[in-house]
């Protein structure tokens, strides 16, 4: 193994603000020294096996529509687009139903829908990309870009400065303030700053709990204008949507094609209402985005790339791993009554990263999403790190869910199979097996392999006496071994496999010590019978 050398922590930041009333000096600056990172040149990262997840899914692209269609009827929604990409590529994209019902236009993957709060991960994206590029901290308060943020009354003394971290994790202790944020899109950059100057009523204390907030991402929208020295949607559209060829994506609905444009609407009175098409404004960085199928698709692409970690070239708009730190889930939280796309009651961890949520559930299934809903419009995004699989869809029908997610996972992930990547087995994990069936057999006599292979930790946990006889046993009852079966890999350092027994199986699992040549720290053996 390679050594990895840090520089020391004092030169990576700064020093604290210990009181939100107190303004950083005007030469405070990020300190950042550039060092030197050795990796791994054996590495193997996760792959697909037989890969065809494209062909699976394209297989089922008429249920897809069939889907879509029948959703739309049942919930009265003018409108759908949808796509599902697998890696770089979107392999489906279609529409149903209209997008302006007045003049009859039909919806298409190119139609540009208000994608609403899915914003929100590229203003978390823009925060992320400067603070790689050393021109904020995630810990610097956020009145050190927005004064007026240090004249909030928190709720006790004990409380927190609010920093850009909590702006981002949802954890500054503002109320949930759907839908009155909505309303806000078009105000001006004067109203965001009359509104925390006069004062935000908190709900929690800062850092306590995750509360849904789009004024936290307004206030975003305010520290990205402030570092970059242009507004927020000239630094989003400049730093990410152009490096990704996301041409196609507004911040002003006056600037998209009048055929392309979808109009909003509400139901109500058993007929479709005209929703307001609300202007961009000081809120824009919580909900403002409009864009289309196609474009929208290269952002979920994007967000997929992050897996699995490699070694080759990293050439995004931010770094893969701030990608994957963007899709880390903070104060993450039980939801014990999630039920699978079966309807099963499936038991799924869910928290806020940054713009995104992210759940695993009880299958160990992860994925990351968001949702977003403004008067007059619907949208919801879902991606699958593990299988690099990604969805969308969009729809123009008030504070509406776009699709029947549940039947599509259902669909694709247990109809259809689609695989997840699976990791290599590393060479040490490989020798280490081959080492532990010769020890299994030799054991009571040649002390020879024991030496060169088990960490120092192994018989100081339990006598080799004691080990030698729990292993004589299990083998006595399984009786001669006929075959090692392949190992499954957890990691690099740990893993398991089968020996493959005249009378069964004997199910071996054991784990590496952290030393640059890995040596068995821990080893279990048990014995399953043929039935």
């Amino acid at each position: 193994m390679k050594r990895i050398h840090f520089i020391p922590l004092f030169l990576l930041v700064t020093i604290s603000i210990v009181s939100c009333n107190l303004q950083p000096k005007a030469e405070e600056e990020v300190v950042q020294k550039d060092f030197t990172q050795s990796f791994s040149d054996s590495y193997q990262p996760p792959a697909f096996v037989n890969d065809d997840r494209v062909e699976k899914i394209k297989a089922v692209a008429p249920e897809i529509e069939q889907l879509f269609e029948q959703y739309r009827k049942e919930n009265n929604i003018p409108g759908i687009a949808y796509g599902i990409v697998v890696d770089d590529e979107l392999v489906v994209s279609s529409a149903t139903g209209q997008i302006d019902l007045d003049k009859e236009r039909l919806a298409s993957s190119q139609s540009a829908y208000r994608i609403a709060s899915m914003t929100k991960s590229f203003t978390a994206m823009a925060i992320t990309k400067l603070r790689d590029e050393g021109k904020l901290l995630l810990s610097d308060p956020a009145a050190k870009y927005v004064p007026e943020v240090a004249k909030l009354e928190y709720l006790t003394s004990d409380a927190p400065t609010i920093d850009i971290e909590n702006l981002l994790t949802m954890t500054p202790g503002f109320p949930e303030d759907n839908p009155w944020g909505d309303r806000q899109l078009e105000e001006t950059d004067q109203m965001l700053v009359d509104l925390i100057g006069s004062g935000i009523s908190f709900s929690n204390v800062p850092s306590f709990t995750y509360e849904y907030s789009n004024t936290g991402y307004a206030i975003l929208g305010r520290i990205i204008s402030k570092v970059s020295g242009q507004p927020y949607q000239d630094y989003i559209r400049e730093n990410i949507l152009q490096p990704l060829g996301m041409n196609q994506t507004y911040w002003e609905y006056e600037k998209v094609p009048e055929d392309l444009l979808v109009i909003g609407y509400r139901w109500e009175d058993e007929q479709w209402k005209l929703e307001p098409m609300l202007h961009d404004g000081s809120f824009g960085a919580m909900g403002g985005l409009i864009t289309t199928i196609e474009d929208f698709s290269k952002y979920v692409s994007f967000h997929l790339s992050a897996w699995p970690p490699r070694s080759d070239d990293d050439n995004g708009p931010v770094k893969r791993s701030s990608l994957r730190e963007m899709q880390t889930p903070q104060f993450a939280r039980l939801f014990a009554r999630a039920t699978d796309p079966q309807g099963e009651v499936c038991p799924t961890m869910a928290g806020y990263g940054y713009g995104l949520r992210v759940n695993k559930d009880c299958h160990g299934i992860t994925w990351g999403t968001h949702g977003g809903a403004l008067p007059g419009f619907g949208s919801n995004y879902v991606f699958f790190p593990e299988y690099g699989v990604g969805m969308m869809a969009f729809c123009n029908l008030t504070y509406t869910t776009p699709w029947p997610l549940a039947k599509i996972r259902k669909l694709l992930f247990e109809e259809q199979g689609l695989p997840a990547r699976q990791l290599p087995a590393s060479d040490i994990l490989l020798e280490r097996q081959k080492q532990i069936v010769q020890l299994i057999q030799s054991w009571e006599g040649d002390t020879q392999i024991e030496e060169s292979i088990l960490a120092e930790n192994f018989y100081l946990d339990k006598s080799r006496g004691h080990r030698v006889r729990e292993v004589k046993q299990i083998m006595s009852e399984a009786g001669a071994i006929q075959e090692a079966k392949d190992l499954l890999p957890l990691n690099q350092l740990r893993g398991s496999f089968d020996l493959q027994t005249e009378n069964g199986l004997v199910d071996v699992f054991f784990t590496l010590s952290p030393e640059s040549v890995p040596k068995i720290q821990r080893l279990y053996l048990s014995f399953e019978a043929k039935n």
